[in-house]
C-alpha cells in the first residue's frame, strides 16, 4: 500500500506538535536531579543564575521544535517545559517568564473546570430548571451562554458576584503564598490542597505539576474548540459530537 507524501508530512506534524505537551523521562530525571542538588545550596530558588547551553544536559535546540533554537529562558526547570515558545511570549527575563507561567497555570485551571462545566450545562441545565421551575439559561439552540453564543443576559448577577469573590480569594491566597515562601514560591501555588494530593518529595511534586500543566493545556485547546465549533455551526457541542456525551447504547 502506497503512502502519500502529504500523509507522511501530516503524521510528522502531529507527532512533533504533540511533543510540545510531552515531558520525556530523561528530561524529567535531569530536572529532578537539579532540584535535589539545589536543595542543598544556600539559594533554594528554582532558577540557575545563567541557564547556559549544554548545562543540565539540555540541547541548543527545542525538543518541541527540533528545527528551532531553544529559548535561553526555557532551561527545563519549570514543569512542562520542552523549549516551546515560538512567539516569545515568555518575555526577556525570569520575572516575565514566571508571570506568564502564573497566568498559564491559572488559565489552565479555569479551562479544566470550564471544559467539564460547558457540556454538563448543555446536558442538564434544562432538566434541572424544569424540576425547580427556574428559567433555562441555555440559548435557543441549547448551547451554553457565552460571548459568541449570546445569552449572558440570562445569568443572574449574583452568579458573577460569587465568581468574582472566589477569584479574589484565590488571588489573595496566592499573594500570601508568595510573601511566605519568597524564592521557594512555585507559580500557581495558592496554599490550596485540602485532599493532600500534592506530594512531599520534589520528584513527586514535579510529576504532579507536569500532569496539571499538560492537562490544563489540553483543556484550553478543548475550550477553544467548543467555542469555535458552536459559533460556526450554531449547535451545542453535545449535539455536534454526541458520541462523547451520550450513552453508548443510544
Amino acid at each position: 500500500m502506497k503512502v502519500s507524501i502529504n500523509s507522511l508530512l501530516l503524521a510528522w506534524t502531529i507527532y512533533e506538535s504533540s511533543n510540545a505537551f510531552t515531558v520525556r523521562t530523561t528530561s524529567t530525571t535531569r530536572v529532578c536531579r537539579l532540584l535535589n542538588a539545589k536543595n542543598n545550596e544556600d539559594d533554594s530558588s528554582l532558577w540557575n543564575d545563567e541557564p547556559s547551553i549544554g548545562k543540565n544536559g539540555l540541547s541548543d535546540m527545542s525538543r518541541a521544535l527540533p528545527f528551532a533554537p531553544r529559548p535561553k529562558l526555557l532551561d527545563g526547570t519549570l514543569a512542562g517545559d520542552v523549549g516551546f515558545d515560538p512567539f516569545g511570549f515568555a518575555g526577556q527575563d525570569k520575572v516575565s517568564l514566571l508571570f506568564m507561567r502564573e497566568a498559564e497555570i491559572k488559565h489552565s485551571r479555569l479551562a479544566m473546570l470550564a471544559v467539564v462545566g460547558w457540556p454538563l450545562a448543555e446536558l442538564f441545565d434544562k432538566k434541572i430548571a424544569n424540576i425547580f421551575d427556574l428559567p433555562v439559561a441555555l440559548t435557543k439552540s441549547g448551547a451554553s451562554p457565552s460571548l459568541l453564543n449570546g445569552g449572558l443576559e440570562k445569568i443572574d448577577p449574583l452568579y458573577w458576584v460569587v465568581v468574582a469573590s472566589i477569584a479574589g480569594l484565590a488571588e489573595l491566597s496566592s499573594q500570601e503564598a508568595q510573601e511566605q515562601k519568597g524564592k521557594k514560591y512555585t507559580p500557581g501555588d495558592c496554599n490550596f490542597d485540602p485532599l493532600g494530593f500534592f506530594p512531599t518529595d520534589k520528584a513527586g511534586q514535579l510529576a504532579m505539576q507536569t500532569k496539571e500543566i499538560k492537562h490544563g493545556r489540553v483543556a484550553m485547546l478543548a475550550m477553544l474548540g467548543f467555542v469555535v465549533q458552536e459559533a460556526l455551526y450554531g449547535t451545542p457541542v453535545i449535539a455536534e459530537t454526541p458520541m462523547f456525551f451520550s450513552p453508548i447504547w443510544n
